[in-house]
């Protein structure tokens, strides 16, 4: 697996380089925003660990600039900055997980793993269940022609029950695989999620898609009554 380093600090980011290194992971170094987003833009990364506080461009604007322009690469949010506002702000620039300094070196390993597994699955495609379309690619979403606006986290968590349409997964697998830390998060913020997506996919419209399984979790049906 291949990741691209966006840090401006030497230290921490030879320390991410050679701990990820020795995991088994390839890995690339950026220390400015600029050559951050010219790297992401250029190479097929497998995931990207980026700090906010960056030279010449913050790791927002980096991160946002990348989905702009279409890169769908798994994106790691790391900052020495603490507040439910910066994560809430990584998270709608299209960040995929925010972890904040000093940080266990377990901890981003099974955070990197668990966004490698979620971003490699259906890039550049379209997803269906009856009326609803999500492309992976372009991050649009559409139902009955409609257009759907949701944050990333809404997003990801749609993608991957369409991924799976038809199927009911259980609140722990939902909290790995959009989270990326089911062990620390309550499964009531995937019940809080699921009802923000029922608002936007479901609500609007005659046909219900998300479906509740007693015991089990969340299922989209593919074609309902």
């Amino acid at each position: 697996m291949r990741v691209l380093i966006v840090e401006d600090d030497p230290n921490i980011a030879e320390y991410l380089r050679k701990s990820l290194e020795s995991e088994g992971f390839t890995t690339d170094v950026a220390y400015d925003g600029p050559t951050g987003f010219d790297m992401a833009l250029a190479n097929p990364y497998d995931a990207i660990t980026l700090d906010i506080i960056l030279p010449g461009k913050n790791g927002y604007t980096v991160c946002k600039e990348l989905r702009d322009s279409g890169v769908t690469t798994p994106i790691l949010m790391l900052t020495a900055k603490d507040g439910e506002y910066d994560e809430a702000d990584a998270f709608d620039t299209g960040a995929d997980d925010f972890l904040r300094k000093p940080f266990s070196l377990v901890v981003l390993l099974a955070r990197l793993r668990a966004l490698v597994r979620r971003g490699g699955v259906a890039k550049g495609s379209v997803l269906k269940a009856s009326d609803l379309m999500l492309d992976t690619r372009t991050k649009r979403v559409t139902r009955a022609g409609r257009e759907i606006e949701l944050t990333p986290r809404e997003f990801a968590l749609l993608e991957l029950l369409l991924m799976n349409a038809g199927n009911a997964l259980p609140k722990q697998l939902l909290l790995e695989r959009v989270w990326g830390y089911a062990i620390l998060a309550d499964e009531n913020v995937v019940e809080v999620y699921i009802s923000y997506l029922r608002r936007k996919v479901d609500a609007p419209f005659d046909k219900k898609l998300i479906r509740t399984v007693r015991g089990v979790g969340y299922c989209i049906d593919k074609d309902p009554e």
